[in-house]
């Protein structure tokens, strides 16, 4: 076997079973892994549409057949269930070293079933797995750092730890998976599911290395591959001097930094919070994933009363807690930005939530009577920390920012403060100055999301050729074959961002040479519209229909960029889809054709 072990390890948390089965070789050729694979033997699996916190939901850990080789970036895996935030197919990707160790210990898959009648956590340590008993970790308010110590002082120094905080315990609808301590399978709430199955952590340890069919070609793939990134400016600069929050600068100078809740898409002191002024005044040092040679990530502190030490924040979750909440403290960012991987939380749905949290209190729907004496008005660092400590802890107001801006927003009479598409908060891109990535957003198959379609990479930084952020009429197109090629990326296990320098012929060679399957680059783009198709397929019957392909209201008309670069421009999300719809294959309902599916060798 190469690339895939061929090995899916079954857990019942209810009958404490522990089974392990031969992988479908047929479906792992269709599907690749990670987000394809898992996403593929959970809709089989889990015909019916459940409630994600029932004991007849299952959830999947899914490595891809490049993850834990030598591979570019190649240390991802997936989690994918059904996401209590928004009632998606939920598939969250994670890197870090966790999804490596599981391909060491033998397996491509971890599939939970049932929920336990107490604590627990699963101990993988090659061949030999075992259930045991976690009530001492459940239950304390132990951080998710403080967990991963302990568990690998109760089996090996050198297992790799996925762990659920406190939130995911109290069944948060924002609560995250945490690996390696500072990595997340993020958004959508899959730390909740965990929670509800009470099992607090996977703890693997392997040593079998992975095989390749083609050594010598896997080799060459590689080393052409690794040029690609060396000679690309974003890969072999930006993102290891700065980041990911490189980006806060340019989104400010474009006119689409969401500021203030979305209120505005210009942020006066942008440059304050933004991946140059983290790099030269609280950062230690970059760090990498398993088999990365960008290293992205970021070592950190913060100092003052907000002091702390943690790895980020990237530029999403510095967007949340700066500029979304109009705040200019990097100090106070950075030490939120801890509390939620401290917590289990997810970063862009909480500092969205906090942000939509502000837009009530200025708004005079919320007083500080409710929110427990915190004085909500953007721009207060401080009663932003403390709003995501109270989050972290599901006390007091906190009870209520832990579920998302959708639900804080209906409590009270406004739900049109959350920005959100299918109830899942935007990141940080103002979708009226972006046109395709506004299209994205709305289409996305977990809720608004980024990273399944990021066609800033063209409309921003001009890869793979420049595109006006403004113009409409090519981006249907465009953020189809973003979806498509990111779907297969997420499946072979590996990091999307080393599609800013390579494309599908690179993938695919070696995705032929690791695994001996000689596929194409056109091969490789075709499954991931396959997972794509697969995944709405799993939404339509879920309930969700064309009348959830939107965005907020305020970004479609009801509220133009009030100034900056961007001054009056609005989304125009309402006359792109029709024309998403008809580049995928879809009816006018954005329901796949009977032509598609068979094309594309799905049923419904």
């Amino acid at each position: 076997m190469y690339g895939w072990t061929g090995t899916i390890l079954r857990v019942n948390l209810s009958e404490r079973t522990i089974k392990t089965e031969a992988l479908d070789m047929k479906a792992a050729r269709d599907y690749l892994g990670c987000r394809g694979l898992g996403t593929y033997y959970y809709i089989k699996e889990v015909p019916e549409i459940v409630d994600p916190f029932s004991a007849e939901n299952k959830v999947i850990f899914a490595a891809g057949p490049l993850t834990g080789t030598l591979g570019t970036s190649t240390g991802r895996f997936q989690v994918v269930t059904r996401a209590p935030l928004t009632g998606t197919i939920g598939a969250a990707n994670s890197g870090g070293y966790f999804g490596p160790e599981l391909k060491y210990a033998g397996y491509d898959m971890i599939i939970f079933e049932g929920v336990s009648p107490k604590p627990v956590y699963l101990y993988i340590n090659n061949s030999d797995v075992e259930l045991r008993d976690a009530s001492d970790l459940w239950g304390k308010n132990l951080d998710t750092h403080a967990v991963t110590d302990a568990l690998l002082e109760a089996t090996d120094p050198d297992a790799k730890v996925a762990c659920i905080g406190p939130a995911g315990e109290r069944k948060a609808m924002l609560a995250n998976i945490m690996n390696d301590k500072h990595r997340a399978p993020g958004r959508g709430g899959l730390g909740a599911v965990l929670g509800s199955k009470k099992l607090k952590a996977v703890v693997v340890r392997g040593t079998r290395g992975v095989k390749v069919a083609d050594k010598d070609a896997f080799i060459a793939a590689v080393k052409e591959s690794r040029k690609l990134l060396a000679e690309n400016g974003v890969t072999s600069g930006g993102l290891p001097a700065y980041g990911t929050n490189i980006l806060i600068n340019i989104l400010n100078q474009l006119g689409a930094l969401p500021t203030r809740n979305f209120h505005e898409g210009f942020f006066e002191a942008a440059d304050k919070v933004g991946g140059e002024s983290l790099a030269a005044e609280r950062m230690y040092r970059n760090k990498a994933c398993a088999t990365c040679g960008i290293g992205c990530g970021r070592v950190s502190w913060s100092q003052g009363k907000f002091a702390g030490v943690g790895e980020g924040p990237e530029y999403e979750t510095a967007w949340a807690f700066g500029p979304d909440c109009g705040i200019d403290d990097l100090d106070a960012i950075n030490k939120a930005n801890y509390l939620c991987n401290e917590y289990g939380l997810d970063t862009i749905g909480t500092g969205a939530t906090v942000a939509a949290a502000m837009d009530l209190y200025e708004m005079g729907v919320i007083d500080s009577k409710i929110t427990g004496g915190l004085e909500l008005n953007f721009g207060n660092a401080a009663a932003m920390v403390a709003a995501v400590e109270a989050a972290g802890r599901g006390e007091g107001f906190g009870a209520i920012l832990q579920n998302g801006s959708y639900r804080l927003g209906e409590q009270y009479g406004h739900p049109e403060v959350s920005m959100s598409s299918k109830k899942q908060e935007m990141p940080a891109y103002d979708p009226r100055g972006i046109q395709g990535i506004a299209l994205n957003y709305a289409t996305s198959n977990r809720g608004a999301c980024h990273v399944r379609g990021y066609t800033i990479s063209p409309e921003v930084l001009g890869i793979p050729e420049k595109l006006d952020p403004e113009s409409t009429a090519e981006k249907p197109a465009w953020v189809k074959a973003f979806q498509d090629l990111t779907a297969a990326v997420d499946a072979c296990g590996m990091c999307l961002f080393t599609t800013f320098a390579l494309g599908a012929p690179a993938i695919a060679s070696q995705m032929a040479a690791a695994t001996g399957v000689p596929f194409t680059a056109d091969e490789v783009v075709r499954i991931g519209e396959r997972i794509w198709n697969m995944e709405k397929l799993y939404n339509l019957r879920a309930g969700f229909t064309k009348k959830d392909d939107v965005l907020p209201e305020r970004m479609v008309g009801g509220e133009p960029v009030p100034k900056g670069p961007m001054e009056g421009r609005v989304s125009h999300v309402p006359e792109m889809l029709p024309l998403y719809y008809e580049a995928r294959g879809w009816d006018s309902d954005g329901v796949p054709s009977a032509a598609k599916l068979d094309e594309l060798g799905l049923k419904v």
